[in-house]
Order: structure tokens, then C-alpha cells, then sequence
């Protein structure tokens, strides 16, 4: 009997969760970027967020809060109302960000993932009066001129924890800049108010393809088909140096699990439609898609290797 009445008490919270998640959604959704719009991360949250509109038949809003590396957009979408109308458009910073601030949240524990949208290199980025054509160049210019600035979207950023691993390894000093995005540092390398760049391949390629930058190198394991020319880190020299940045969705813990598996389901399906395939691989953008538990394996994963190299770089919040 006690166990009747335990089934039948679980069957009575279920039914509401389930019937959530069925009616959702019947009002506007919000998506929260954590950077300004320009950025790799703007441009994901855009192209799936013009899909899933049409999908579903609601607008979805994109509203970029930026501020202290992703941090505020991050943390207002945690603490947001778990009920699938706030949705973090996050990248692997949730990663970093535990070793490098105090923050007011748990983004391991106050986030919940839902699905990893998409992988890309980091790119190393130089304006063409700077000089150099390869990596190898860069390096013998940057042991003549040590201390050169480099900009990248933030402080604990992958972008950051690539340039400063590379300028380790090469043996070299760079200064870096932080901005508060990625669409701020393209504007000033393009302008050339700085010279070097640290970013995420998505909104460099247009510049790049028009020639208004170079790109020497890419932090993936492998070339991004969508810079087949462009050379890995390792290609270049710089041994061992594999970082792959990563975009993904999030939802505050609470949210009903039912809900959480139709948003994956729809976003996994959105990925696997050839405009929206297409859109992504020609920003470098490598979409992924798959099961909410193998997103937040790469995650868990990626808190332990980012939490070792943050200490190794000694890399530290301004």
C-alpha cells in the first residue's frame, strides 16, 4: 500500500511537469547572449533562434547582456524563472569562470545543459600593416617586441587561455586586452587600433575572406573545413596546443525535465536541417547536436582541464 501511494504521489507531480512542457510555449521566449551582438556566440543564438521561432510558431527574443567576461548574462539566466522561457545561449567559459571569479552562482550546478550547438577553433587574428603572414613570423616580431597587446572577448575566455598557452609555449610575451565581446575587438583589429587578436572563427571569416585580416593559426586538433588553408596551432610548431570552443544551451536548474527534452529535441533537429547546417559551417561553426548527458559530460570534462591550465598559465581576473 505505502508503495501504491508512493507511485501514485509521483504520477501526481509528473502530470503537471508533463503538461508544461506539451503547452510550452504560449508566450515569447527569451534568449540570453552574454556578450554584445557581432560575436560567434550572437551569431549561433540568431540563426537558431530565427528557426525555432518559425518552428514553433512564438518570437524569440535575443538579448544580449554582456558584462564581466559572460558572467552577468549567465547569471540572470540562472537565476531566472525555470520555466522554459529563459534560455542561455552559454559558451565553455561556464568552465573557466569557478577558477577565476567569485561569482553568486553555480554555473555547474544553477545551469542545466540541454545542448551543445557547436564547436569551432580559436583564431589567431592580425591586422595586415602589423606584418607578418605565418606564426613563425609572428613569434621572431614578438621576441623583437615584447609585450605587444592581443584582444580577445574577456578575461578566462578559451580565447584567452589559447593566446597566453601559445605565448608560453613559443616563448614569447604578449599583453593581453580584454573587451567585453567579440563584436568590440573585431571593430578595433579591423580599424587597427590593435594589431593582434585572440577570437572565436565565426565573425572573422567575412573580414577575412575581404582581406582586411590575416589569420595564422587555429587552435582545433584538426583544420575547420571552413578554413582549410589556415594551419593548426600544431601544424605551425606549437606542440600540444588543442582547444576547441564550444556554444551550447542552458536552462535554470528546476526547469521540468520534460520541457528541457523537447527543447533538445527541437534544437537537435533544428542542426540537423541543411540551411541551418549550412549557416554554421560557413562561420567555421562545426554544429554537434546530441543527448543533453554527453553535453554535460563535455562540460565536467572541460571544468577539470580548464581548471589545470588557468593554474598552470596563471591567468587571473583583473
Amino acid at each position: 500500500m505505502m508503495r501504491l501511494r508512493g507511485l501514485v504521489a509521483l504520477v501526481a507531480l509528473l502530470v503537471p511537469l508533463t503538461a508544461a512542457a506539451q503547452e510550452w510555449p504560449n508566450r515569447p521566449i527569451r534568449f540570453i547572449v552574454p556578450f554584445p551582438a557581432g560575436g560567434s556566440t550572437d551569431v549561433a543564438a540568431r540563426v537558431i533562434g530565427e528557426h525555432l521561432s518559425r518552428t514553433l510558431g512564438q518570437q524569440i527574443v535575443i538579448e544580449n547582456k554582456s558584462g564581466a567576461s559572460g558572467v552577468v548574462g549567465a547569471e540572470a539566466a540562472a537565476k531566472s524563472a525555470p520555466d522554459g522561457y529563459t534560455i542561455l545561449i552559454g559558451t565553455d567559459q561556464v568552465a573557466t569562470w569557478p577558477h577565476l571569479f567569485k561569482l553568486n552562482f553555480d554555473p555547474m550546478k544553477d545551469l542545466v545543459p540541454v545542448i551543445q550547438l557547436s564547436r569551432q577553433p580559436v583564431v589567431l587574428a592580425v591586422h595586415p600593416s602589423l606584418g607578418p603572414t605565418t606564426l613563425a613570423e609572428l613569434v621572431a616580431l614578438a621576441k623583437q617586441r615584447p609585450g605587444m597587446s592581443y584582444a580577445t572577448s574577456g578575461v578566462g575566455s578559451q580565447q584567452h587561455i589559447t593566446a597566453q598557452w601559445f605565448a608560453q609555449i613559443a616563448g614569447i610575451k604578449l599583453d593581453h586586452v580584454p573587451y567585453r565581446g567579440g563584436g568590440q575587438a573585431i571593430n578595433d583589429l579591423i580599424a587597427g587600433h590593435i594589431k593582434i587578436s585572440s577570437l572565436g572563427s565565426s565573425p572573422l571569416i567575412p573580414h577575412y575572406k575581404a582581406g582586411a585580416l590575416r589569420l595564422l593559426a587555429q587552435s582545433t586538433q584538426a583544420r575547420s573545413p571552413s578554413l582549410p588553408e589556415v594551419p593548426t596551432y600544431q601544424e605551425a610548431g606549437i606542440k600540444g596546443l588543442v582547444i576547441d570552443q564550444w556554444l551550447g544551451v542552458f536552462v535554470p536548474a528546476g526547469t521540468p525535465p520534460a520541457l528541457a527534452a523537447r527543447l533538445n529535441a527541437l534544437i537537435d533537429k533544428s542542426l540537423a536541417d541543411a540551411r541551418i547546417r549550412d549557416s554554421f559551417l560557413q562561420s567555421a561553426q562545426e554544429p554537434v547536436g546530441g543527448s543533453a548527458e554527453a553535453f554535460a559530460r563535455l562540460a565536467r570534462e572541460d571544468f577539470e582541464k580548464y581548471g589545470k591550465l588557468v593554474k598552470e598559465l596563471d591567468i587571473k581576473a583583473n
